[in-house]
């Protein structure tokens, strides 16, 4: 499942106030945690119960039933979701822009946190 390993460190950090910019849960781990059925809270504590494999684990246990179809359309809804309305389509520009103005390629969410994170490929 997409952005799940960047979730888990998201919810670490959360629980341990060392979240600084980072939002959490964003409206990306909303649409995680809706299909894993959980609370975002109860979701932090659970990763701080147990670090990474055990949260892979109990992700991987929960969604056991799960077809491929679902994990397809729930990768899709996050890697394919834009800014919604017109104001975060000025702050998607505006951070888009301070970053790397010539990259008008960048049209979703997760390619935004590609490129401030450093890992979007040469044009």
């Amino acid at each position: 499942m997409v952005q799940l390993a960047r979730m888990i460190d998201k919810a670490q950090a959360y629980k341990e106030n060392q979240i600084a910019d980072y939002d959490y849960p964003c409206p990306l781990d909303k649409i995680i945690l809706n299909f894993l059925r959980i609370d975002s809270d109860v979701f932090a504590s659970k990763v701080m119960e147990g670090g990474d494999e055990a949260i892979s684990n109990w992700a991987e246990e929960t969604l056991k039933n799960k077809k491929p179809e679902e994990f397809e359309f729930i990768n899709d809804q996050i890697l394919e979701r834009k800014p919604d309305s017109e104001d975060r389509l000025r702050y998607f520009y505006e951070t888009r822009d301070r970053i790397d103005p010539s990259r008008k390629d960048v049209n979703t969410w997760v390619d935004l946190l590609d490129l401030e994170e450093g890992r979007l490929p040469p044009k």
